[in-house]
C-alpha cells in the first residue's frame, strides 16, 4: 500500500515543531519527494525513507520555503552515492528557480554528480507529470501570489488516490484535482493572505471533493486543534499534520 510521509508540515514560519512543508511517496522502496524548503534529505532520513530509492523529484512553485533547499538535496544524494539521473518535474517557473539554486554553487568538481533532467509540467487541470508502474501523478493550477501545482497522487495498481494542495486559496481547480480522493493533503495557513486557506476553507474543499479523510499542513505557529472546531461542522474527518507522520492511501 502507498505511503504519503510528512516530511515537514509548516508555513514559511511555523513553530518549533515543525520544518517547511516537504512530503514524500512512497511505494515498494521507491519515493517521489515533493519541496524542499529545508534539508529534505534528513527529515526522509528521520521518517525512515531510505533516500536511494528517490525515483523523482517535484517542485511545486518557486517560493524558498519550497525550494530553497535544492542544492543540498543534490549534495547529499550524491555524496550518498547516487549516480544515475535525478528527474526533476514541475512548472517553468519552479524549475527555473530550481536550476538558480543550483546553479549558484559552484559543482564543477564533483566528480560523478547526478544528471538533471528537467520535465516542465503544463500549468493546466489535469496536467500529466509521471506516469510507471507505481504512480500516476497529475498537476492542476492552484490561486497562490506566484504560479502553483497541487497534484494527484494514484497509485497506478488501484489502491488508492492522495491529493496535495500545495499553497493555495481555495481553487475550484484544486478542489476538482482532489475529487474522490481516499486522503487530502490541505494547506491551512489560517488567513487567505497572500494566497492561502483557512481552516474552514480547506473543509469545505474536502466536502465538496468527497474525499475520505483531510491532514491539514503548511500550518502557522500556535495553531492547535481547538482552532478546528468551527471547520469539523462541515467536515469532520480533519486533523493536523505533524512532522514525521505518515498515512496510508
Amino acid at each position: 500500500m502507498p505511503v504519503v510521509h510528512l516530511l515537514g508540515t509548516g508555513a514559511g514560519v511555523s513553530g518549533p515543531e515543525r520544518t517547511t512543508t516537504m512530503l514524500a511517496f512512497e511505494s515498494g522502496g521507491h519515493s517521489v519527494v515533493v519541496d524542499c524548503g529545508g534539508d529534505v534529505i534528513q527529515r526522509l532520513m528521520a521518517s525512515g525513507v531510505d533516500p536511494s530509492g528517490i525515483e523523482a523529484f517535484i517542485v511545486t512553485h518557486e517560493h524558498p520555503d519550497h525550494v530553497s533547499g535544492f542544492a543540498l538535496f543534490m549534495e547529499k544524494i550524491w555524496l550518498i552515492g547516487r549516480r544515475h539521473p535525478i528527474p526533476v518535474y514541475g512548472i517553468r517557473p519552479a524549475l527555473d528557480q530550481a536550476r538558480k539554486v543550483w546553479e549558484a554553487f559552484n559543482t564543477s568538481g564533483w566528480e560523478g554528480v547526478p544528471e538533471i533532467q528537467w520535465n516542465e509540467v503544463r500549468l493546466e487541470p489535469g496536467a500529466p507529470v509521471l506516469s510507471n508502474e507505481r504512480w500516476r501523478i497529475t498537476a492542476a493550477p492552484g490561486v497562490h501570489g506566484v504560479p502553483v501545482i497541487g497534484i494527484r497522487v494514484e497509485d497506478a495498481r488501484g489502491s488508492g488516490v492522495c491529493a496535495y494542495s500545495c499553497d493555495t486559496a481555495k481553487s475550484p481547480e484544486i478542489t476538482e484535482m482532489a475529487r474522490g480522493a481516499d486522503l487530502l493533503v490541505h494547506e491551512a495557513t489560517g488567513v487567505e493572505l497572500g494566497g492561502h486557506t483557512t481552516y474552514v476553507q480547506a473543509a469545505e474543499v474536502a466536502r465538496d471533493a468527497g474525499a475520505g479523510r483531510m491532514v491539514l499542513v503548511h500550518l502557522p505557529p500556535f495553531v492547535t486543534d481547538e482552532d478546528l472546531t468551527e471547520a469539523r461542522t462541515i467536515y469532520a474527518d480533519m486533523r493536523l499534520g505533524e512532522d514525521g507522520a505518515r498515512y496510508d492511501f
